[in-house]
Order: structure tokens, then C-alpha cells, then sequence
């Protein structure tokens, strides 16, 4: 699951900047001002394939009052939010009493945080550190974010129980259970779907959006096959949302995405398919997420509204048509046992192994049938493909101008791929390489060796033109 990693601190002491340095962005407002942070901000980063949320607070000081007040309640529901906390100081103004509140409060809440001195350009490590000893906090990191200076060895180091726990999952991963995200708007019937599938009443249903303000993972196993199964709050448009602990929801909802291998989503049969809910779908589709689509509550709807039902959702989802439409009711149980053919099926197609020479002899025939278009007089050679990951399936082409390949040939790409090895129920990435040309540079290199060879010859002939001159001279 993604570590979520909360950025606090007093004012100024480089938040924004450290935030900004992990999620290589520019997403956090960055000014030699106090206070300039107000609301939390999150952000996504990764390193050595580990990826992690990462969220920027306000600065809290102690002293808060009115507006700042309620930034500093911001910062506090960060911690609550948070796997580990990176408690940022000043290297260079040395100990506050604002630091010292700040690590009372984490031990008094027991909650994993790292001292992180920022700002140690232009002092030195040692002497940045030697004033926050007596706080008794280990480990103790020293960087300087704004040069990008070791905030790479304080991931490294943060992120450690969360590789050994990758590396845990990989060496038992046969017969791991499949991960199933339900996710969907308020009150289209998530949680009823999730008893449902459990033949059991294991979370809070009600009759209002809202309900459920967490993300559940349940495990359990059906027909010898294990599952955990993910029951999400649901997401409104930003817009909407106005509780602290809605917003809170909205990022657990996001995580579960994330860490799901196989996503449901789930529609209401009665308002069909909205705005937010082809922006849920992108969420799914950017995480590279197998997918089933599940249209609930369709026991209530007429019979001469279904026909126009089917075809508006064929005309709506036709960019994802890889993916299974289940009409179910999850309140009385039609049609919810067949989701798991489909889950099945996407979660086999998300992870299956793929073989280079298999790879290969697709793209070849691929090419044969409809090769690439001509660029700049040059045609784009598509040489030989393999396998780049999993969930979703990669697969790395390389040839030679790969970058000037349209998008609409990459596309015909995904279609070949996705039909000869029946990917059903999963997006596909197409990776594009170019080699490095042997020959590059070669030309000019060749062009000034005849330059300099006539510069030789010019100055030869001068001097023998000046030899002749002064012999007829001499005559």
C-alpha cells in the first residue's frame, strides 16, 4: 500500500520546497514568506519504484489565532492522515519552542516521525545538527531542499519498512489475494455491493451519501480463492466538498486505487453516467488499474429504459471497451456473482508474464500490415518489443524515431497487442525507445577532416606558388 508521508512544521522552515522536490513539481507555492501554505496540499511521488503521497501543511508555530488557527487544525488532521511524519526545522535558527511542542505532540500521539534539519547550505551537517540533539529524537536527517542536497537519502531511509514489505509480498506471492477497489459517487450502493459479496452485513449501510467516511479492506476467500475486498468512500466534485473529513476520504479513496489490482466501478442505474463519474473513471484509467464496470440498482429500472440505458453507455464508454458492464442489483443479489468472471479475468490479464519473442512476432506482423508513416523523408522502424511490467501490462518498442511515431499509430499499436494476447479487461501502455544512431555525428566529424585536408593542399600550393615566384625572380 502507498506510505502517505505528511511534510510539518513552523512557518518557513522549507515545506513547500521539500514538497515540491518529491513530487518534482511546482504544485506548492514557494516565497520567503510565513504563512503562505494554508489548506493541505497532496502530491504523488516515487523513487526506486516505490511510490508514496506526500502532503504539505501549514506551518504551525503555537500561537495561532483566527485564520491561522484553523490552518494549524489543518496540519494536525495531515498528522492524523499520515503513515510517518517529516518534522521540518530550521538548521540554521537552531532549537524553537515551537520545535519542541511540535515533537511532544508526536510522541504523546505515538505517531512515526523523522527530524529533518533543512537549510544546512552554507552552515555544514555537523554544526546544523548539534543543536537538536537535546530534543532526543533519532534518526536525525540533515538537507537542503532548495539545492535538492540529501532529500533522496531521507526517502531512502523513510520508505525502508515499506520495501521490506514489497520485497515480503514478492516472495510469497503465489497465491496472494486478488485486491478489489469498489469505487464509485455517494450512495450509489457501494457498500451494499461489498455485503453482498461477502453474504454478509460487514459495513454500515445507509440511506445517505456519505456514509462510509473510510477505506475498509476486508480479506476473505470464496471458492478456494482469497480476495481483499476495498470499500471506499464516495467521491463528489471538489466543488461539493465541504468537511475536513470528506476531503480526508477523498485521498483514502485515491490510495485504494491505487493499491487495488482490479477496480469496480460502480454506477446508479437511475442517473446513468455523469460528469464525476467518467472523472473517477480517468483516476482508474491514469492508474493503469484492471477494470469492471457495475451499472446497480437496475432491478428498478423500467423495461423500455433499459434498450436506451445499454446503448447510451456503449456510445459513452466505447474508449474503454475492453472493459465488462455488469447490470446487478446489489440490494437483492442479481447478477453480483458474475463480477467475479470479470474480475478474474482483468486481474489475469493485468499480471500475466510476457514473452519476448511473443512480443516480437506481434509487432513484426503488425509493422508488415500497416507500417509505420514517413517522417522528414525517413520512414519510423519499429525493430523489436518486450515486456516492461505489470498491472498494467508495458510493452517497451524499440527502433529509431520512436518520438516522431503519431499517437494514432500507437494506438493501433495498443489494439494489436491487446487482441493477439486477449487483454481483456485492462489497459495496455506502449513504451517507445530510440536507440542511440552509431553513425551520429560521424558526417561533421567526416566534413571537417576535409576541410582540414584542404587547408593543407591551399597552404601547399601557396608555398609552391611562392617558391616558382621567387625563382623567376632569381633568374
Amino acid at each position: 500500500m502507498l506510505p502517505v508521508l505528511a511534510l510539518v512544521g513552523r512557518p518557513n522552515v522549507g515545506k513547500s520546497t521539500l514538497f515540491n522536490q518529491l513530487t518534482r513539481s511546482r504544485d506548492a507555492l514557494v516565497a520567503n514568506l510565513s504563512g503562505l501554505t494554508r489548506d493541505r496540499q497532496y502530491g504523488q511521488g516515487k523513487i526506486d519504484d516505490i511510490g508514496f503521497i506526500v502532503i504539505d501543511t501549514g506551518g504551525i508555530s503555537g500561537e495561532e489565532l483566527g485564520i491561522d488557527a484553523a490552518m494549524a487544525s489543518q496540519s494536525m488532521v495531515a498528522i492524523d492522515e499520515a503513515d510517518v511524519v517529516l518534522l521540518l526545522v530550521d538548521g540554521r535558527a537552531g532549537v524553537h519552542p515551537g520545535d519542541e511542542a511540535l515533537v511532544q505532540y508526536l510522541r504523546s500521539h505515538n505517531k512515526p516521525f523523522h527530524l529533518v534539519i533543512n537549510k544546512i547550505d552554507g552552515v555544514g551537517e555537523d554544526i546544523a545538527a548539534s543543536d537538536f540533539y537535546r530534543l532526543g529524537v533519532e534518526p536525525i536527517h540533515t538537507i537542503a531542499a532548495s539545492h535538492n542536497r540529501g532529500v533522496r537519502q531521507l526517502i531512502t531511509q523513510v520508505l525502508i519498512p515499506w520495501v521490506e514489505q514489497e520485497a515480503a509480498e514478492a516472495v510469497h506471492a503465489d497465491g496472494q489475494s486478488i485486491r478489489v477497489a469498489i469505487v464509485g459517487r455517494p450512495n450509489v450502493g457501494k457498500s451494499t455491493l461489498v455485503n453482498r459479496m461477502l453474504g454478509e452485513e460487514r459495513v454500515v449501510v445507509f440511506d445517505q451519501p456519505g456514509t462510509t467516511r473510510d477505506s475498509v479492506y476486508i480479506d476473505y476467500e470464496r471458492r478456494g480463492r482469497r480476495y481483499t475486498l476495498i470499500d471506499t468512500a464516495g467521491v463528489r466534485k471538489r466543488k461539493n466538498v465541504r468537511e475536513t473529513v470528506e476531503k480526508f476520504s477523498i485521498v483514502k479513496t485515491l490510495k485504494a486505487i491505487a493499491d487495488a489490482q482490479v477496480v469496480i466501478l460502480t454506477l446508479d442505474a437511475h442517473e446513468g453516467i455523469v460528469e464525476q463519474d467518467l472523472h473517477l473513471l480517468g483516476q482508474c484509467i491514469d492508474a493503469g488499474r484492471a477494470l469492471v464496470i457495475a451499472l446497480n440498482k437496475w432491478d428498478g429500472v423500467e423495461s423500455d429504459e433499459r434498450d436506451w440505458i445499454r446503448s447510451e453507455l456503449k456510445r459513452r464508454l466505447q474508449f474503454i471497451d475492453y472493459a465488462d458492464i455488469h447490470f446487478i442489483s446489489a440490494l437483492h443479489g442479481s447478477g453480483v456473482g458474475k463480477l467475479y468472471g470479470s474480475i478474474h479475468d482483468a486481474h489475469d490479464a493485468a499480471t500475466r508474464a510476457l514473452g519476448t519473442p511473443r512480443l516480437t512476432r506481434i509487432l513484426e506482423d503488425a509493422v508488415a500490415t500497416h507500417p509505420p508513416p514517413m517522417v522528414n523523408g525517413r520512414r519510423v522502424k519499429l525493430r523489436y518489443a518486450h515486456a516492461g511490467g505489470q498491472n498494467p501490462p508495458v510493452v517497451v518498442i524499440h527502433g529509431t524515431q520512436t518520438d516522431a511515431l503519431p499517437s494514432s499509430y500507437r494506438r493501433y499499436l495498443e489494439k494489436i497487442f491487446r487482441r493477439e494476447l486477449a487483454l481483456h479487461g485492462t489497459p495496455i501502455r506502449i513504451e517507445l525507445r530510440s536507440g542511440s544512431n552509431p553513425y551520429s555525428g560521424k558526417r561533421n566529424k567526416l566534413t571537417q577532416r576535409q576541410v582540414q585536408r584542404r587547408q593543407r593542399m591551399m597552404s601547399h600550393i601557396k608555398k609552391s606558388e611562392k617558391k616558382a615566384r621567387q625563382k623567376k625572380r632569381d633568374r
